[in-house]
C-alpha cells in the first residue's frame, strides 16, 4: 500500500481566475475537496517511476501504488482514497509513444484522478458519487453523457453487468447505456490476478450541427477525437487464474481513473487538450526560444506538442530519481528526451539544447500540485542539458554515417539503402528511424522495408523470449501475512502460505510466500537475502535442505525464490515444521555495505557541503555503491577527506539507535534525511548512527565499529550533475589492503627494494623515455636508408616506375616508408608492390603515388582481392594498403595478380 503523507484538502484556497470558466488547478482541486467530503481520504501522489516492483517500471494507472491492498497482501489502511496520480504510459500494453503530439489526447506523462474503495463501497455509490461530480459540481450538460457497461461473455459464463446499467438508468435515458465489449469494458490488471468489469464515461464535445448529423451514441469507442472517454469505474469482483478461469475476490475493490488532461480541455470548452491551461503556457514559452507559433503550420504544431508533452515525462522523471540512461526504466527516459530534441531539430530547426530552459515554465504550471519539482529544479536542468547536448553530438554523427552510406550507393548505382544498415543506424548509433527516412527523401533514395522490418522483429522476438515468463497458479496451504522478523533475528520457525512454479529462460524455479520470514525482500537498494529452508517433522529430521537462492519483493510480498521445493510439504503423521535461516555470514557483509552508504553519506555533505543527497544506490555483499547529486567531479583530496571522515566515524563504534515507528513528520523534524521518488508511509523507520540521521528499511550493524573500515576504490560521473563513489567494506577492505601490499613488495623487488620507490619507478620512466627517443631516431634512420634503397631498385613497367619488394622484411618497415614515398613522388607514376614474409608469416602491400590513383588504381582494392591467395584480410586507402595471412606459399600467386591488376 501507498502509505504517503495526508494531502491537505484545500477548501478555502482559491486560485486567481477572472473567468466563470475553472482552471486546471482548480478542477483537480474541486475532484480532491469533493471525495473528501465523501469520507475518502486523499493522498499525494506516489512517484511515478517504480523501483520496488519487477512487473512494472513506472506508475501506467491510477491503480498501481494500491496493488498490494488489491492483491490481498497489504492491510487496508483507509478503506476510501482519493488522489491524483502521476502516470506513465510509453511501452507494453500501454505504448502510446508514437500518437503523441500527432493527435489532440494521447501524451505520455498524464494524471489521473482517481478515487478507491477497498471492501467499503460498489457499484451504486461509485456511479452516483461519479455522476454528482461530473454534472452537479463541474456542471457538464448530461446531455453530452454516454455510459458504457460490459455486455457479457459467453465463452467466460458471464452475464451482461445489469446492476451497473440499472443503476446508470436513474441518471442517463436507456439510449445513452451503451454495451460495451470485453476489450473495452473488462479490465484485468494482467494476465492472472484481480479484475472485473468496468463502466466508462463518455462526453459527446462536438458541435450541436455535428451532434444532429451523427448521434454520440454511434461514435462512443469509435476514436473520435471530439467523443471521448473520461472516466472508467472498474468493479474488481474476480480474480483471474494461470489457467484462465475466474473466482470471486474475497473483498470487492472499487477502482477509478477520469483523465486529467482529457476533463480539463471537456470543462474548458476545447476540441485538444493543448488547447487548455494545462499546456498553453508551455506551448508560448517553446514559441519564444524556438521563434515560432502554434497553429501557423500543422508539421511545426506536431513538434511543439511532443516538446510540451515530453518535457513533463522527462523532468518528473529526473524528480522520482530516475536518470536517463541505457537500462530499462533510464531507457526510455532517453528514448523521449531524444524524440522531443529530435522533433525540435527536425521541425522547429533547433541545433543547439533548448529542452532544459522549458523546466521554469513546467515549475510555473505544476509545481503548486507537485512542489518536488522546484525542490529537484538544480538537479533537473543540469540532466536535460547534458542528454541534449549528448544527442546532438550523435545525430551529427548519425547524419555523417547516413551520407558515406548515400555516397556508397550513388557510386554503385544505387537508390534504396540496406534496411539492415537503417536499423544499425537506429539500434546501434541511436539515430531516429523518422529522421532517416526524412534525409533519405530529400537526397532520392528509399530503404528497403522489408529487411528493415526483419531486423526489427529478430531484435524484438529476441526481448520477448528473454523475458518470456510462465507463472503458474498459487497453490495455497494456509491463509495469513508474511512477518519480517529480519531486522532481529536470522532463523526462524515458520510455515509455508502459499508456493508456486515458475518457468523463464528454460528454467523452472519457485516462488515460496512464508508466514514469518528472516529473509529480507530486495529493496531500497539493498539485494535480498539468500539462505535455506530446513524441515522438520515430528521426530524426525530431514537432512537436506532446500536453498533459497534470492528474495524479492513482488507486490509488497516478500517472495522466496528456490530452486526446488520438497515432494510432499506435509508428513502423514504430521506437518512439516520449517526453520528459514538467513546465510549469516553474506548477511553481516551486506549490513556493513548499507551502514557504510548511510556514513559516506553523512561524509560527503560534511566535505562537499549539504547540497549532496542521495540519487541511488546498490549494496551487495561484496561492495557498495553511492549515487549522489555534485555539480563537479570529486577530487582526490576530497575523497580522501570523505574516507578518512567516514571511517573516524567507524571507529568511534557509533550504536545503532532505531526507531520502526516514527511518524513521518516527527522523523524530519528530527533531521532524517528523506530521498525523493522514495515512497514513505506515515510511520517509519528512522536508522540513526550519531550525527547520521536517515529514513530506511534495510539491514544495518548494531555498531559502526562492525564495519571495520572502508575504501573508496572509484568515482565516477553517471550523469549531469550525479556522481558515483564505488566502495568496500570489512573483509573486502582488508583484502584491497593486501593487494595493494602484494603490489608494493612486488614492486620494490623489481627495483632492488630501493628505499625511495616513487623515485626509482620515476627514474626508470625517464631512462625508458630516453631509449624510446632513441631507437625511434634509429628507426627513422633505418625507413630512409630503406626508402633510398627501394627508390635506388625501381624499374621500367610501361610508363610506371615499379619496386618489386619480396623476401624477409619487417611489416613495420614497409608501413613505415610508405609516407615517406609519397611525399617524394607527387608527380611521377611510381609503385612499390611488396609480397614478404617475416618470422613465418606473409604480408602483401601496394603503395601508389598520386599520378596512378588519379588515373583509377586503388590500392585498397587490389590487396583486398590479392589477400584471398594469402588466406589473410586487410586493406586501407586508395594511395596505400596492406595484408596479413596465414599462407606463405601464396605470395608468388599473389604478387602476380598485384603486378596484373597495375597494368
Amino acid at each position: 500500500m501507498y502509505k504517503g503523507t495526508m494531502y491537505k484538502v484545500q477548501r478555502n484556497k482559491t486560485h486567481k481566475n477572472t473567468t466563470n470558466i475553472m482552471t486546471s488547478k482548480e478542477i483537480r482541486q474541486s475532484f480532491l475537496d469533493f471525495m473528501a467530503s465523501k469520507g475518502h481520504q486523499v493522498v499525494p501522489s506516489a512517484p511515478m517511476v517504480i523501483k520496488d516492483d519487477p512487473t512494472l517500471m513506472f506508475t501506467n494507472a491510477g491503480m498501481n501504488p494500491w496493488k498490494g491492498i488489491i492483491l490481498g497482501n497489504d492491510p487496508i489502511k483507509y478503506p476510501r482514497v482519493a488522489d491524483s496520480q502521476k502516470c506513465l504510459r510509453v511501452s507494453g500494453k500501454h505504448n502510446d509513444l508514437e500518437e503523441v503530439g500527432h493527435d489532440t489526447y494521447h501524451h505520455t506523462m498524464f494524471e489521473m484522478l482517481g478515487n478507491w474503495s477497498f471492501g467499503d463501497y460498489f457499484k451504486q455509490e461509485a456511479i452516483d458519487y461519479a455522476w454528482e461530480y461530473i454534472v452537479d459540481v463541474l456542471k457538464i450538460d448530461p446531455s453530452n453523457l454516454y455510459a458504457t457497461v460490459f455486455e457479457g461473455s459467453p465463452e467466460e459464463g458471464l452475464s451482461r453487468d445489469d446492476e451497473a446499467a440499472s443503476i446508470w438508468l436513474k441518471h442517463l435515458p436507456a439510449d445513452h447505456i451503451l454495451n460495451g465489449n470485453k476489450h473495452d469494458n473488462f479490465w484485468e490488471m494482467g494476465e492472472t490476478g484481480p479484475c472485473g468489469p468496468c463502466s466508462e464515461i463518455h462526453v459527446d464535445s462536438r458541435s450541436e450541427e455535428e451532434k444532429a448529423q451523427v448521434p454520440g451514441r454511434e461514435l462512443v469507442n469509435k476514436d473520435h477525437p471530439q467523443v471521448i472517454e473520461i472516466w472508467n469505474i472498474v468493479f474488481m469482483q474476480f480474480n483471474r487464474k494461470a489457467d484462465g478461469s475466474l473466482e470471486p475476490l474475497a473483498k470487492k475493490v472499487i477502482d477509478t481513473g477520469m483523465g486529467f488532461e482529457r476533463l480539463v480541455r471537456t470543462i474548458q470548452g476545447k476540441t485538444s487538450n493543448y488547447d487548455t491551461d494545462v499546456f498553453q503556457p508551455m506551448l508560448k514559452k517553446i514559441g519564444e526560444i524556438c521563434q515560432c507559433q502554434y497553429g501557423a503550420d500543422e508539421k511545426t504544431d506536431v513538434a511543439m506538442r511532443v516538446i510540451a508533452d515530453h518535457i513533463r515525462t522527462i523532468a518528473f522523471a529526473i524528480t522520482d530519481g530516475q536518470l536517463p540512461s541505457n537500462e530499462k526504466a533510464g531507457y526510455v527516459i532517453r528514448r523521449i528526451l531524444r524524440r522531443a530534441v529530435r522533433y525540435g531539430y527536425t521541425f522547429l530547426n533547433m541545433r543547439e539544447a533548448f529542452l532544459y530552459k522549458l523546466v521554469p515554465q513546467l515549475i510555473a504550471d505544476m509545481g503548486e500540485a507537485y512542489p518536488e519539482l522546484a525542490k529537484q529544479q538544480a538537479q533537473i536542468v543540469p540532466v536535460i542539458k547534458s542528454e541534449e547536448e549528448a544527442f546532438l553530438r550523435t545525430l551529427d554523427k548519425g547524419i555523417g554515417l547516413l551520407d558515406k552510406l548515400m555516397d556508397e550507393a550513388r557510386k554503385a548505382g544505387k537508390k534504396e539503402i540496406s534496411g539492415v544498415d537503417v536499423f544499425t543506424l537506429k539500434d546501434t548509433y541511436g539515430f531516429p528511424l523518422d529522421l532517416t527516412e526524412l534525409i533519405l527523401r530529400e537526397n532520392g533514395f528509399t530503404t528497403n522495408e522489408e529487411e528493415y522490418n526483419k531486423a526489427l522483429e529478430h531484435q524484438k522476438s529476441m526481448g520477448r523470449e528473454a523475458n518470456k515468463q510462465d507463472l503458474g497458479d498459487w497453490t495455497v496451504l494456509a491463509e495469513g501475512e508474511t512477518e519480517f522478523v529480519g531486522y532481529d533475528q536470522l532463523a526462524c520457525v515458520t510455515r509455508i502460505l502459499r508456493y508456486r512454479k515458475v518457468s523463464q529462460k528454460g528454467k523452472e524455479f519457485y516462488q515460496v510466500v512464508l508466514s514469518k520470514t528472516p529473509f529480507y525482500a530486495e529493496m531500497g537498494g539493498e539485494i535480498g537475502d539468500t539462505g535455506c529452508l530446513k524441515l522438520q517433522g515430528d521426530n524426525v529430521q530431514c537432512t537436506k535442505e532446500f536453498k533459497v537462492v534470492d528474495t524479492k519483493r513482488e507486490n509488497g510480498l516478500p517472495v522466496h525464490i528456490m530452486t526446488e521445493l520438497p515432494e510432499k510439504l506435509r508428513m502423514e503423521n504430521g506437518e512439516w515444521r520449517i526453520v528459514a535461516s538467513v546465510d549469516a555470514e553474506k548477511r553481516q557483509a551486506i549490513m556493513c555495505n548499507h551502514t557504510a552508504t548511510h556514513i559516506l553519506h553523512y561524509a560527503l555533505r560534511q566535505v562537499l557541503g549539504n547540497h549532496v543527497e542521495q540519487k541511488g544506490s546498490l549494496v551487495t555483499a561484496d561492495s557498495l555503491r553511492f549515487d549522489f547529486c555534485h555539480f563537479q567531479k570529486v577530487t582526490p583530496e576530497e575523497l580522501r577527506e570523505v574516507e578518512k571522515a567516514a571511517n573516524r566515524l567507524i571507529r568511534q563504534d557509533l550504536p545503532l539507535e532505531e526507531s520502526r515507528h516514527t511518524p513521518i513528520a516527527e522523523a524530519k523534524a528530527m533531521g532524517a534525511m528523506a530521498l525523493f521518488g522514495e515512497k514513505y508511509g506515515d510511520d517509519v523507520r528512522v536508522i540513526k548512527y550519531g550525527p547520521s540521521i536517515e529514513l530506511c528499511g534495510g539491514c544495518h550493524v548494531p555498531s559502526t565499529g562492525k564495519i571495520g573500515s572502508v575504501r573508496i576504490i572509484m568515482e565516477t560521473s553517471v550523469a549531469a550533475g550525479v556522481r558515483r563513489i564505488e566502495a568496500v567494506t570489512a573483509a573486502k577492505a582488508d583484502e584491497l589492503y593486501y593487494a595493494q601490499q602484494d603490489m608494493l613488495v612486488n614492486l620494490r623487488q623489481l627495483f632492488n627494494n630501493a628505499p625511495d620507490l616513487a623515485g626509482a619507478i620515476h627514474r626508470s620512466i625517464e631512462e625508458n623515455a630516453g631509449l624510446k627517443k632513441q631507437i625511434e631516431e634509429f628507426m627513422a634512420e633505418k625507413i630512409e636508408r630503406f626508402r633510398d634503397e627501394l627508390i635506388s631498385r625501381a624499374e621500367n613497367l610501361g610508363d610506371i616506375k615499379l619496386v618489386r619488394l619480396q623476401g624477409e622484411v619487417a611489416p613495420d618497415m614497409i608501413r613505415g616508408v610508405m609516407p615517406m614515398l609519397r611525399g617524394k613522388f607527387t608527380d611521377v607514376k611510381f609503385a612499390v608492390v611488396g609480397a614478404t614474409q617475416y618470422e613465418g608469416k606473409p604480408t602483401i602491400a601496394v603503395f601508389l603515388s598520386q599520378p596512378l590513383v588519379d588515373a583509377g588504381k586503388n590500392a585498397g582494392a587490389m590487396i583486398k582481392s590479392a589477400a584471398k591467395l594469402i588466406q589473410g584480410g586487410g586493406g586501407g586507402q586508395p594511395w596505400m594498403a596492406t595484408a596479413g595471412g596465414r599462407d606463405v606459399n601464396g605470395l608468388d600467386a599473389a604478387m602476380e595478380q598485384l603486378l596484373r591488376d597495375l597494368e
